[in-house]
């Protein structure tokens, strides 16, 4: 195997060069606890309050409003979390299509007595707006709903929902970890009040992410120690990983709106490439509101997993769009809940694209896709899918 093509950018990213080398000081000659008064402390704090301030400068925020965490999921429990306990009972609105860090926190609380309503989405994966609108309650505490979803690449109506959450004086949580980074958020203009975000999506580290909290939203902490990150969210800050973080947003402030365009037309080429060459395949998530790296294929009649490994021996990191769990494989929620038939659904792969991904890779991958397509089809019992 001689070939490397890696396209599954939204699972994860190589880190920057220039954000590794503005972290290797955090990992040796800058030790210090940052929550230290003594110099090696200070200058631990002063890598964090350069991030910081970078985070918040991108998103024209406060930097008071910046609380850092250890990943995306860990901002999402925080917002949701943090949110209802802060009310102490209420009604939570949520989608069919969220992370499961999202998901699964709602339900947790659902099953502490919170009220709890998922919307559903269209074919394309969207929310609609009325729908929210029609979920609230007198005793709605907050919604959370997603920027754009890791797995078709849909865009949500945010700005829509974000007026009707104001409408109704009701907090607006919004992941964005699959959009930070990658396409402009105005906080103001979209109504957003809590904003999850990872570094590991853009180029940085992992283990290192954040959660923006408007001023005046009330939150309790769901972490308990110290009084790191103004009493928010107790432990020992990821210095290195904080740094990385600040340093991955000010590249990407450099380079997002030049690559968006680049991958959009990459990702185009590879839909296309494949529609051409093989039968029986659809792309899936919004036409047109969707991440511009983002191609999420459905093969009909074939197994996603069988896809992802034929792949793989030929050197392409893709991610199957279904989930094996206790060996039962069975399709994406988000397939589901967008009402696509099994048939397809079994047979979803997603391709996310990245800054060093080229059209020689796309090419590549279109030689290698349709052969596979087809000698797994040919092996594919009847109705087996």
């Amino acid at each position: 195997m001689s070939r490397r093509v890696y396209l599954d950018h939204n699972a994860s990213t190589p880190v920057h060069p220039e954000v590794l080398a503005e972290m290797l000081p955090y990992f040796s000659d800058v030790y210090g606890n940052p929550s230290s008064i003594h110099g090696f402390g200070r200058e631990a704090r002063e890598g964090m309050d350069v991030a910081r301030e970078r985070v918040a400068g991108f998103l024209k925020v406060s930097s008071q409003e910046i609380v850092f965490t250890s990943g995306g999921t860990e901002s999402d429990n925080f917002a949701v979390k943090g949110l209802a306990m802060a009310k102490g009972k209420g009604h939570l609105i949520t989608s069919l299509v969220e992370h499961h860090a999202v998901l699964r926190a709602c339900r947790a609380l659902e099953a502490q007595g919170f009220g709890l309503t998922c919307v559903g989405v269209d074919e394309h994966g969207m929310v609609d707006p009325d729908d929210v609108r029609r979920a609230i309650r007198p005793d709605t505490l907050a919604i959370s709903i997603m920027h754009a979803n890791s797995e078709v690449g849909t865009l949500q109506p945010i700005e829509a929902i974000g007026r009707i959450a104001r409408e109704h004086d009701v907090p607006l949580h919004v992941d964005a970890v699959q959009t930070f980074g990658k396409l402009p958020i105005d906080v103001d203009a979209l109504g957003i009040d809590m904003l999850s975000f990872s570094a590991h999506k853009i180029y940085g580290p992992k283990g290192a992410a954040g959660l923006y909290i408007r001023k005046g939203t009330k939150m309790v902490a769901v972490q308990h120690g110290g009084e790191h990150e103004r009493r928010r969210r107790a432990g020992t800050e990821n210095v290195a990983g904080i740094v990385g973080l600040g340093k991955a947003v000010e590249v990407r402030a450099r380079d997002m709106s030049a690559e968006a365009e680049r991958l959009a037309g990459l990702r185009d080429r590879l839909w296309n490439g494949v529609r051409e060459r093989v039968a029986d395949v659809r792309l899936s998530g919004h036409p047109v509101h969707r991440l511009p790296g983002t191609a999420s294929l459905l093969f009909r009649h074939v197994e996603s997993e069988s896809i992802v490994l034929g792949l793989d021996l030929k050197g392409i990191g893709v991610s199957a769009g279904s989930a094996c769990t206790s060996g039962n494989v069975e399709p994406s929620h988000v397939l589901v809940a967008m009402g696509v038939p099994v048939d397809w659904a079994m047979g979803a792969v997603r391709c996310s694209l990245g800054r060093s991904t080229g059209a020689e890779d796309i090419d590549y991958v279109l030689e290698c896709v349709e052969p596979l397509v087809r000698k797994l089809r040919q092996a594919m019992p009847v109705g087996a899918v």
